[in-house]
C-alpha cells in the first residue's frame, strides 16, 4: 500500500516558552493544577473536545483565528484554559496543510488569558489530512451525479473540513505515529458495508474512516501513552440501507480490533503499509467524538459497546450536573431516554430528536490509574455556564470531557 501518511507534515513544535505554565496570576477562576510530580507518579489530565471550530468555506477558520477576537474561538479557548488538560484532542478543527490554524489558535487564543483565566501552552501538536471533503470521483450517495459533499470520502464541503488536532505538553513521538486515512472498509472482515447499495466498484474502494483514525504516541516521563483519536460519522441522515449507521459502527470497531491480538487485528494496515494492531503491553487512551450513545440515539445496536466492554478498556463514566439540568429543562426526546442524563456529553436539545446524548469519550487502558473524570457542563448560573449555554451555543453543542490519570514517573 502506498503511504500517504504525512509524518513529515506532522506539526510538532517545541517552544521554550511553552514548556510549562506561567507563574500564577490573579484570575477570576483559577484553572486546575497542571501536571506535577507526586512521589513515583505523575498526574496527567487527558481531554477531548468537539469544539465546533469548523467553517462553511475553506480558509474561513484561518481568517477568524487571525483576528484574535472571534467570540466563539475565545470562548472555546476559555473552556480549555479552565480545564487545563495536558493532552487534548480537538474534533472539528478545520485542517490546513501548513498547520497555520493550530499556530494561530495557540498564539492568539490559548496563550492569551481569556476573561482573566490563565493562559495555556502546548509546545507539541499533531495534525494530518482527513477524508472529509476529499473528492472520491464516485457517486457515493447514488443520486446519479458525481461531486459535492456527499460524494467525498467523508462528508465535507472542502478537504479538511471537520478535521482533528492533538495538542500536548509532552513530546509527541511523530516517527511512531500511525494513521489510517486510506484503510478500505471492504478490508474489514465481517464488515457492515451495504455492498448492494454501493455496488461492487464503490464497495471495493470506499474508505472506512470518515475523517481518519490516528495512533499518536505521547512520551510522559519514562512512559509512552498511545492516543487513539477518531471522529466516526454521525449514524444519521440515512436511507433504508443505513450506510451511516453501519459505517459509524465499523469505524468504532476498528479500534476494538486494533486492541485485540492475532487475527482480529491482522487485517489492519496503516497508511505507511504497516500491518497489525497495538501490542498487548502498550498503554493507551481512546479519545474523540464517536457519535454513539450506549443506550439512546440512532446508533447501530451495540456500536459503542465494542469499546466500552473491551477487555483492555476502562470506562470512568464522566458526568456533570449541567447535563441533568439540561435534559430535565428541555424534555422532548430526553424524557424517553434509557440512559442516565448525568453522563451526556452533547446538547442536541434544539432538535426534536435524538435529545442529549453521551457521544464523547476518554477511555484509558485498564492498567492505568484513574484519579477522577468529568464532563465540563456547569449548571445554569454556575461559573462557566455562560460558555456552554443553550442553543445557539457560545462554544459548541458538545462538552469537553476529561480524565485525570496517574502515570509512573
Amino acid at each position: 500500500m502506498t503511504s500517504r501518511v504525512t509524518r513529515r507534515r506532522a506539526l510538532v513544535a517545541a517552544a521554550a516558552a511553552g514548556l510549562g505554565l506561567p507563574a500564577a496570576a490573579t484570575v477570576a477562576e483559577a484553572a486546575p493544577a497542571p501536571a506535577r510530580h507526586s512521589g513515583r507518579f505523575q498526574n496527567l489530565r487527558v481531554a477531548t473536545f468537539n469544539a465546533s471550530l469548523n467553517r462553511s468555506r475553506d480558509g474561513q477558520l484561518l481568517e477568524d483565528l487571525a483576528t484574535g477576537e472571534d467570540p466563539q474561538i475565545r470562548a472555546v479557548a476559555e473552556v480549555i484554559q479552565i480545564n487545563n488538560p495536558d493532552v487534548l484532542l480537538l474534533n472539528e478543527f478545520d485542517h490546513d496543510a501548513d498547520g497555520a490554524g493550530l499556530d494561530l489558535f495557540r498564539e492568539k487564543y490559548l496563550q492569551v488569558p481569556q476573561n482573566g483565566k490563565s493562559a495555556v501552552y502546548y509546545p507539541y501538536v499533531f495534525t494530518a489530512p482527513v477524508n472529509t471533503g476529499v473528492p472520491s470521483g464516485m457517486d457515493l450517495n447514488r443520486d446519479g451525479t458525481v461531486g459535492g459533499a456527499d460524494d467525498a470520502w467523508g462528508f465535507g464541503e472542502f478537504p479538511g473540513q471537520y478535521g482533528m488536532a492533538i495538542l500536548s505538553r509532552y513530546p509527541i513521538l511523530t516517527d511512531q505515529v500511525r494513521t489510517f486515512q486510506n484503510l478500505r472498509w471492504a478490508d474489514m472482515p465481517s464488515n457492515l458495508l451495504p455492498a448492494e447499495f454501493y455496488g461492487p466498484e464503490i464497495s471495493a474502494e470506499l474508505r472506512l474512516s470518515s475523517k481518519s483514525h490516528w495512533d499518536v504516541p505521547v512520551q510522559v516521563g519514562p512512559s509512552t501513552l498511545h492516543m487513539l483519536a477518531a471522529h466516526p460519522t454521525p449514524p444519521s441522515f440515512d436511507g433504508p440501507e443505513k450506510r451511516n449507521q453501519r459505517r459509524n459502527s465499523d469505524e468504532i470497531r476498528l479500534w476494538a480490533d486494533y486492541l485485540s491480538p492475532g487475527r482480529r487485528s491482522s487485517w489492519i494496515v496503516d497508511d505507511a503499509g504497516v500491518q497489525g494492531g497495538l501490542a498487548p503491553q502498550e498503554q493507551f487512551v481512546i479519545l474523540g467524538d464517536y457519535n454513539s450513545d450506549p443506550l439512546d440515539g440512532d446508533s447501530w445496536p451495540g456500536a459503542i459497546d465494542q469499546l466500552l466492554s473491551h477487555a483492555r478498556v476502562q470506562d470512568t463514566t464522566p458526568r456533570s450536573t449541567g447535563a441533568v439540568e439540561a435534559a430535565t429543562t428541555q424534555g422532548g426526546a430526553n424524557k424517553d431516554h434509557l440512559g442516565d442524563p448525568q453522563f451526556d456529553t452533547a446538547d442536541f436539545g434544539d432538535d426534536p430528536a435524538p435529545g442529549n446524548l453521551r457521544v464523547d469519550y476518554v477511555l484509558p487502558s485498564r492498567p492505568l490509574q484513574v484519579v477522577s473524570s468529568a464532563v465540563y457542563w456547569p449548571a445554569q448560573g454556575s461559573p462557566g455556564s455562560e460558555l456552554t449555554g443553550v442553543h445557539p451555543f457560545p462554544t459548541s453543542d458538545h462538552r469537553l470531557v476529561r480524565v485525570d490519570l496517574q502515570i509512573k514517573s
